[in-house]
């Protein structure tokens, strides 16, 4: 899948991991890849189990009852510098890198372990954070598709 420069976003900030979901959510949805449910169930999706992934990553997707929202394949990557908790105050779980992703069919599964696999080299997920322009993140990530 192709990354579009329109859905990388760089310098973000939040107030909380809800507020990273929707604004995930919201730029698939402007975007025309998921329909506006689709930003419900990503929070739903997060409520049931973390999608926060370590290594200062965290991947906002939708239920499997979602897929019906979904429109077409897309992902979006939001820095976020200063960070944001996606764990709890005693146990915080700090993610800079955001990996909105929308899959028609399976084709988030795919997405998720080729996220995962680059990412779980550390050096890489820092690479993105401190990334200047949108297309040094389509670089970075132009073999993990």
């Amino acid at each position: 899948m192709e990354l579009q420069k329109d859905l990388i976003k760089l310098n973000q900030s939040f107030t909380d991991k809800k507020a990273a979901i929707r604004y995930c959510g919201q730029l698939l949805a402007d975007k025309g890849y998921v329909k506006p449910d689709y930003i419900e169930a990503m929070l739903q999706r997060d409520k049931d189990l973390s999608v926060y992934m370590g290594n200062f990553i965290a991947i906002p997707h939708g239920t499997d009852e979602a897929k019906k929202d979904v429109l077409r394949s897309g992902i979006t990557v939001v820095q976020v510098p200063d960070g944001v908790n996606f764990g709890k105050a005693d146990n915080p779980q700090v993610a800079t890198v955001l990996f909105g992703i929308a899959g028609i069919g399976d084709e988030h599964l795919q997405m998720i372990q080729n996220i995962s696999i680059f990412c779980a080299d550390v050096d890489n997920v820092v690479k993105l954070a401190d990334a200047q322009t949108e297309e040094e993140v389509i670089r970075l990530l132009s073999n993990v598709n």
